[in-house]
């Protein structure tokens, strides 16, 4: 059995809020995380076994779908995908910077795994719609070729669902640029 993360984003707290209850009732998983974000929107992100973490997800999906933006379900995320979320990431410097941002913050998650199994990069944050009207974005570092290839791999993860908004890439941030960031 694998582990594995899962994530379902609504658009009212009530609808979330009754989802991750019936998540956590219909299999063995455990709640990350579940909270309000901007704008009014629910997050809930849980833990567990593959095939729990699925089958939670999908009774969500199916039982709460009237107000669902979106869902995920990662088998063996990347390890360095919760430092991000929770700003406890440790990087020492940026060689090359690379920003991608969406609509909705489930997408981007999975835009960072995908991104953080492409190229050897390090994750900066991942900001999960607080504070940004809903949208979220992930920042990373690296060479610059390994940023490119991540960056790129990342907009095909988030593009799929329509949920892409605009990314960028830059070669080597003025210190001003790394401070602020770090």
């Amino acid at each position: 059995m694998s582990k594995a993360i899962g994530m379902v984003e609504y658009k009212t707290t009530s609808a979330g809020v009754v989802a991750a209850d019936s998540m956590v009732k219909t299999s063995e998983v455990s709640i990350i995380e579940a909270q309000t974000v901007c704008p009014g929107k629910y997050i809930v992100i849980i833990t567990g076994d593959l095939s729990a973490v699925t089958s939670a997800v999908d009774n969500a999906k199916t039982m709460h779908g009237k107000h669902l933006i979106n869902s995920f379900v990662l088998g063996n995320p990347h390890e360095s995908i919760f430092p991000a979320i929770y700003g406890a990431a440790e990087i020492k410097d940026v060689s090359a910077l690379g920003i991608i941002e969406s609509y909705d913050a489930s997408s981007i998650i999975v835009a960072a795994d995908e991104a953080a199994k492409t190229a050897i990069v390090d994750l900066i944050e991942v900001r999960l719609a607080r504070g940004m009207c809903g949208k979220s974005y992930l920042m990373l570092t690296g060479e610059v070729a390994a940023v490119e290839a991540a960056i790129d791999r990342a907009k095909e993860a988030v593009s799929d669902d329509g949920m892409y908004l605009d990314s960028a890439v830059i070669a080597h941030p003025d210190a001003q640029i790394r401070d602020a960031i770090l």
